[in-house]
Parts: structure tokens; C-alpha cells; sequence
């Protein structure tokens, strides 16, 4: 199994849902992944839960803000990647061209946050843990296994988060697109994905890999909850991947790990 009980800066350490109706989200991954869900206390604010496996913290969901609600948007799932210093990579990332979506703020006991948007506008969270250390597994199956940048310019996307994480990249020569490898010292971290006309008007994102222990009977139940699967399960030397939405619309990809 595994098991981390801390992530060293730069890497990639929780996935959490931003969804419209949490109860429902609750049914869906609990039927899909098997995880139970734990209520945190917000003191007041809005809600928070875990999603868990036994004891295991797996990820987080939390209620969409109003703002996005009247605006209609779907839910979607977050990449938070730790830091030893919020403010210094959030200083960073603006000096690099990027900006601001959440200010830096604590988070109770568990650790300090930030949102930052990269130059083409995709969204990525900051982590500076303090109880949180991150998930409690990952990279096995009912876990997020990998966090992939869908972009533009992926040369700009390179030196962007190379300014901010230190992060270094090997080409995949196998990828049908241009797609680098990141490398977080000497721990594949992620990757980064050149997006081609196939893409149409989608902007630059973040996505979250689960892995799955069988992807297309995983597919088949997604489907039954309400959920809607745009390519289904196909063979990568990663392992047998399907893109998926659950049924408020949050994208998020299903991997079963190749051996």
C-alpha cells in the first residue's frame, strides 16, 4: 500500500471536489470509490467532509460558493501541490506571470492555502501543511494516482511552474500530443499535456487520475450512478484509462494501473 504521512515540497498531496449539492456527491463517490464521507467541523463556515477509506483521509469536497452557482458552472475537482512557504510561491507565481484566484489564508489547524491561476488561466491550489499533511494514500486503486495540465503553450507552462516548484521535465516520446513527464527531484510528480484542435474552445486545466482496479466495470457503474463517460476505456502503457464526469459534471479521469 501506498501510505504517506507527509509530501515534500512540490509535490503534488490532495485532490478535493468543489461541487453543488455535497449530498449528492457523497452517494456518488461513495457508491463509485467505496469512500465513506466525514463531516468536518467549519466552525460556521461552509461545509467541508472527507472522503475516507477506513481511517484513511482519501480527499475532500466541499460546497460550491454561491458566486459559481448562480453562474451554473460544474462541479470540479482541485490539484493541491505542497509548498514549505505559502507566500514565497505565491510571490513566485506572480512574479512568473501568473496570478491570484485565493489569497493565502489559514485553514484552522490543518494548514495554510493559496489558489494560484498559471499565464493561460488554469487553477492550481498551494499547500502549506501544518495537521493536514495531504492524503493518506494514493497511487492505488479508490486514490488519486496523477495530476495532468492540459495547456497551450506547454513551453511557457514548463517555465512557469519550473519558477514556482523547481520542477524539472522529461519529453514522453511515446505520447500521441507533446507531453512531459514533471520531475519533483527525483519523484515523477504529474505531467503536461499540449492540447491540439481535438480540444476545441476547452481553456487550460488541471486534472485528477483515480486508479481503479477495474476501470471498464468502474465505467459501468459511473454510467449507472448518472455519470457520463467521454472516452471509454482504451489501453495507454500507463495502464487502461477512461474520461469521465460524474453526475454534476466534474471531469476526472479513471486509471487501472498497468502492473
Amino acid at each position: 500500500m501506498a501510505r504517506f504521512d507527509s509530501y515534500p515540497p512540490g509535490t503534488f498531496s490532495w485532490v478535493d471536489l468543489m461541487t453543488r449539492d455535497v449530498a449528492q456527491a457523497k452517494r456518488f463517490y461513495g457508491a463509485l470509490f467505496g469512500w465513506s464521507a466525514r463531516d468536518q467541523d467549519t466552525r460556521g463556515g461552509p461545509p467541508y467532509i472527507m472522503f475516507m477509506r477506513d481511517d484513511d483521509e482519501m480527499a475532500g469536497l466541499g460546497q460550491m460558493p454561491d458566486e459559481m452557482l448562480q453562474q451554473g458552472m460544474p462541479g470540479v475537482w482541485a490539484s493541491y501541490v505542497t509548498v514549505a512557504d505559502l507566500g514565497a510561491a505565491v510571490g513566485r507565481a506572480e512574479a512568473s506571470g501568473g496570478g491570484i484566484a485565493m489569497a493565502p489564508m489559514q485553514i484552522f489547524d490543518a494548514g495554510h492555502m493559496a489558489v494560484v491561476t498559471d499565464r493561460e488561466g488554469a487553477a492550481l491550489s498551494l499547500w502549506q501543511p501544518l495537521e493536514h499533511k495531504g492524503a493518506a494514500v494514493c497511487n492505488e486503486a479508490g486514490a488519486f494516482c496523477w495530476n495532468e495540465l492540459a495547456c497551450r503553450d506547454i513551453d511557457g507552462a514548463r517555465e512557469f511552474y519550473h519558477d514556482i516548484f523547481g520542477w524539472d521535465y522529461a519529453l514522453n516520446e511515446d505520447a500521441p500530443t507533446t507531453y512531459y513527464v514533471i520531475r519533483n527531484g527525483e519523484r515523477t510528480n504529474g505531467g503536461l499535456l499540449q492540447m491540439n484542435e481535438q480540444w476545441g474552445e476547452m481553456p487550460s486545466h488541471w486534472s485528477v487520475y483515480f486508479a481503479v482496479d477495474d476501470v471498464d466495470a468502474r465505467v459501468e457503474s459511473l454510467a449507472q450512478l448518472g455519470g457520463q463517460v467521454h472516452a471509454e476505456p482504451f489501453d495507454t502503457p500507463a495502464g487502461r484509462l477512461s474520461v469521465v464526469q460524474d453526475d454534476q459534471g466534474a471531469h476526472f479521469y479513471m486509471l487501472q494501473l498497468a502492473a
